[in-house]
This record gives structure tokens, sequence and C-alpha cells, in this order.
């Protein structure tokens, strides 16, 4: 059975499910266009060039639109809400199914999840609106939900825009504000918060007893965080305070409402905090904690696809990796200043810890938002000021840290725990003073476990480091443009490089230098 599944609104993306596998999910971000933004005609087109023949059945994420608030589909709340028939694309019949965004995150979680279904799977969806629990039993029922807290995400995001000055708009939180929060707040101390920025961080948990999205930044004009600036010291403390009183919440629920010893699937954009993920390891009520790459709405279209595959057919498991996006356009030949190397893996590692920071290109592209070692700016991390290089190259602020990405084999030698972690969503404590470009303010990580038989030529690549350095470690962020997707073609890869100063560049195997 071929379902083909589209996520309409915010951050879409069409996902390809082919007899229970993951054939490809094509984000609308990726290939350098706007971050978050909708579906459009681009990417239908695309799923009709690489799809060998029409799907079986087309699944349509429920959503809202926009001011009149009309249900695309099955709409976006609704633990049950599920829709099926039959429609036609271009004169083909086929069966048509939807269900809701809320029912997207779980059956993401638990389509993508290892291993098979327990009796009893507890599932956090915790994003922008939505915040609960939910227990799904053996047959992908939702038995049942736990409300936690609404718009946990737009809450941490709030706080952000509260001490932006920059930001003016008087309401609803700007979806990039949460990252940026979870960067500040590990130099901030909860400890130190003041009695004024504790009660505002009571405001923004409970805004008037009111939906978050209906609060505004200027009914916080008394406070100490209007406009202080988003680097300030005040700002840090209460990000801090408001991360810990956030996992807290959720914690506390878990404790109260849910038998220990369950497994956890997260789904949802706060899936994203890595702390927040290592929190939930530790906390030792549940037997295992599973998070997928794609935890945000990037997952969502997998999600639909996943519970297509259920309904249809009664199971939802799915085989997956993490490298289903589309291949590399190789629309242009580097030429004029950019002459080819050979591609000699100790001469590009050599040239890494020299200082030289490099464009590495790979096969398709990562699911989710995180660079795995596919579409990655890579940068020797045993130098402090790489991390001030690569943040100028990407145009972001100093505050926000670099990952490294790690052979599992040498996790020992620099970082207190050594579970794999090949989606870049943990933070774990740096033992090693020789990786100071990404050790974070607090003493973190976040980095990507990297073993041989998941991306073998980067581990070549990391195994080649580590002749030299004794560790197999480098610094990997993403290859995009500030607020873009993704880069995913040679003239984009060529302009980006010669802009941004990369004189690097490695696409498969070939090599180019500048």
């Amino acid at each position: 059975m071929l379902i083909a599944a589209v996520k309409p609104g915010h951050d879409g993306s069409i996902a390809l499910l082919a007899d229970h596998r993951l054939v490809h999910n094509i984000e609308q971000e990726k290939d350098s266009l706007p971050r978050y933004g909708e579906l459009t005609g681009l990417r239908l087109l695309e799923l009709m060039a690489i799809a060998d023949r029409p799907p079986d059945v087309l699944a349509v994420g429920g959503w809202l639109k926009g001011a009149g608030r009309a249900e695309i589909g099955a709409g976006y709340l609704g633990v049950d809400a599920v829709t099926s028939g039959v429609t036609k694309l271009f004169g083909h019949e086929m069966r048509y199914f939807s269900s809701s965004h809320e029912r997207s995150h779980i059956m993401m979680a638990m389509g993508m999840a290892p291993g098979p279904t327990p009796p009893r799977t507890a599932v956090l969806v915790w994003e922008g609106h939505l915040g609960a629990f939910y227990v799904v039993d053996a047959d992908w029922r939702v038995v049942e939900k736990i409300n936690v807290m609404e718009q946990p995400g737009d809450r941490y995001a709030l706080l952000f825009d509260i001490a932006d000055p920059s930001f003016a708009e008087p309401r609803y939180p700007r979806l990039g504000s949460s990252g940026k929060l979870m960067a500040l707040a590990a130099y901030g101390d909860a400890g130190d918060a003041s009695a004024a920025v504790v009660q505002s961080v009571a405001r923004i948990l409970t805004p008037s007893g009111r939906r978050i999205s209906t609060a505004t930044k200027w009914e916080f004009v008394d406070s100490p965080l209007f406009n202080a600036g988003v680097e300030a010291q005040v700002t840090k403390d209460a990000a801090a305070l408001l991360s810990r009183r956030l996992f807290d919440a959720f914690a506390d629920a878990a404790r109260r409402s849910l038998p220990p010893g369950l497994p956890l699937r997260v789904s949802g954009g706060c899936g994203l905090n890595c702390e927040w993920n290592r929190r939930w390891r530790d906390l030792g009520h549940f037997c295992s904690v599973f998070v997928p790459p794609c935890t945000n709405d990037s997952g969502s279209a997998i999600g639909t696809a996943v519970d297509a595959a259920h309904f249809f057919t009664g199971n939802g498991t799915i085989d997956w990796n993490v490298y289903t996006g589309l291949d590399f356009d190789l629309d242009v030949v580097p030429a004029g200043a950019w002459r080819k190397a050979p591609y000699d893996l100790t001469e590009i590692a050599g040239a890494i810890l020299a200082g030289r920071v490099t464009a590495w290109v790979q096969g398709a592209w990562e699911l989710g938002p995180r660079a795995l070692g596919n579409r990655s700016l890579l940068a020797t991390p045993f130098d402090r000021s790489s991390h001030d290089v690569l943040n100028r190259i990407k145009q972001r602020e100093g505050y926000r840290p670099i990952a490294p990405s790690c052979r599992s084999e040498d996790l020992h030698l620099v970082f207190d725990e050594t579970f794999d972690d090949p989606y870049m969503l943990y933070f774990r404590r740096v033992t090693s003073p020789l990786i100071p470009a990404v050790t974070h303010v607090d003493g973190t990580a976040r980095v990507q476990t990297v073993r041989q038989a998941e991306n073998p030529r980067f581990h070549e690549l990391l195994t080649r480091v580590a002749a030299v350095r004794g560790v197999g470690i480098l610094c990997n962020t993403s290859l995009n443009w500030p607020g873009h997707g993704f880069i995913n073609r040679m003239s984009d890869l060529l302009k980006y490089c010669e802009k941004r100063g990369v004189d690097q560049i490695v696409v498969g195997t070939e090599r180019y230098v500048r």
C-alpha cells in the first residue's frame, strides 16, 4: 500500500509511505526555502516526480483555516477525530483519510518508536498548542488523555518576546523564539530570580486564566523583563526558572496520573529541548524514553501516514531512517574561484583541524530540523574560536551553542554518558577540556553519536580526526541560510560559501577548495 500524507499549515510537509516503509519526507522549508512555511505546489510536484505510481491512499492531516478557523480535514483537535472515504487525483480513484493534528503527533511517536507495541504506552505531546499525556493501548487506541497545560511552547516563547525590545507585535509568540530561549536558559540560575521575576514567570504560566495566545507582551510592561534585552541576566535567570517550572509541571502530572514503568514517547516541538529530554530519562518514572528526530511538526505528515496505515491495515509500525529527504541537486559545476581537489578523507580532516570550515553534503537530507551529517557545516571543536566563527557564518547570536558529532566508541573519552543519540536530542556533561568550541556555558553539549552502520562516510571522516587528535569528534551545525531550511543544490551552496567565507566543499566524493 502506497500512502501519500500531507501536513497543511506551518511546517508543511509530505510523507510517502510504501508498505510500512518511509520512502520520503519532504519538508517545505528544505532547499533554502523560508522556515515554518506552508506547503506549496512545488512540493506536490516533487512528490509526483518521485512516486512511481499514484498513491492508494491520500491522507490529509487535520488543521484549521485562517481567520474563520474552519477545519481542514479532521481538524486540529480530537483523539478520535478520523474521517475516511474515496477521492480522485487526476481521475485516479483512491482512498481518502484524515485525522486530527493532535493524532498526528501521537501516531508519529508510536509508529517511529522501536520494538513491539507494549500493552500500555505513555505519549507526551507538548508543543505550541497541546500539552497533555495520552495512554495508548496495544491496539493503538487512546484510552486516556491527561491534560497538563495548554500551549507550553508558546509560554516558553512568550518570555523571549517580552524581553526582546525589537519585537513590537502585540500578541502571539514567534515560532523561532522558543529555540533561542533554550540557549539562554543555560546562562541563567533559577535561584537568582528576584521576587518580581518569579511573579512574572507565574503570570506567563497562568496569564490571567486566559489562553496564552490572547496575552500580549504589553501586559508585562510592569515586569523587569519587559524589553530588558534577551541577553540581560534577568532574562537568562527567568528563562532558567521558566524552564524548570514548565518541566516540573509535566513531571508532577506524570508521577500523579501515570503508573510507573510505562515507556514514554515524546512528540511536539518541546521535544527539541535537550535539557528536558535528559530530565525525562533521569526522572526514573518511565522504563524507556523515545524522542523521534522530527518530534516537531516536521514529522506531522509521517504521523498522519502512520495513522492511515494503521486504519487500513491494522499495523502502524514503520521502517524508517533519518536520511529520507531529497537528494542533493548538482545543478551547476563549481568553477571560477573553485578548483577540484582530490577526495582524500585524511586531507579533508586535516584541513578541518587546521581551521578550515567545511560544507559537508552527503546523500539525501535529514528528517527534522537538525543536521546529522548530510547537510552540515563542520569545524574543529578543539579551538574555542570555532564557536564564534560558525555563529558568524550562520549569522546567529553569539550565545547560541554549537553541537558536536562524535563516534559512539569515543563518547567515554569526553562525555559523562555513553548512550547512543544519533539525532542530537539530549544534553550530556562534557568531562574533558579538549573540546571548548562545543562545550556550553553550563558544561553540557548536545552531541550526535555516529555509528559506522548509520552513516559510514561521516564515521570514516571522524575516524581520520581520531587518528590525529585521539577522539573522533567535530563541530556540526546545519548548512542553511538564516531563517531557511537546509541547502540542497550546488548553485545555492556556492553562493552561500562565497558569501560566508567557507573555503572547502565536499559533496559525496567530490571535493572543491577555494
